[in-house]
């Protein structure tokens, strides 16, 4: 079994792969540095937004991205909210990028 990466680790390492491709994310809202969970907001910039949030298979141990919300920006960020105020240690990083580039599908983050 790998060791897990605290949550602060993974999102400075998951900003620096941003930055490498030149999309911008800031940190929203700064969870537990150990073992907060982690929701990613895409806006596409024109009022659109989507948020994914880690999952795992109880079954296989997998981890993958299930989309939370999607739809206009109000409303996605008002499902953040929902959760950040069931959940105080969440992080939240929001990614801005017109072509809808996430990253979230590349190895080492998918998973």
């Amino acid at each position: 079994m790998l060791p897990r990466l605290t949550a602060d680790f993974w999102v400075h390492a998951y900003l620096a792969r941003l930055s490498q491709a030149n999309i911008p994310a800031f940190v929203v809202a700064r969870g537990d540095a150990t073992a907060g969970a982690v929701l990613v907001k895409l806006s596409t910039l024109d009022g659109r937004a989507q948020v994914f949030q880690r999952s795992f298979d109880l079954m296989s141990g997998a981890r993958h991205w299930l989309v939370l919300a999607d739809g206009p920006e109000a409303e996605v960020d008002a499902a953040i909210a929902r959760q950040r105020g069931h959940d105080p240690d969440l992080w939240v990083i929001e990614v801005e990028d017109r072509a809808g580039r996430h990253l979230l599908d590349e190895p080492g983050l998918a998973d």
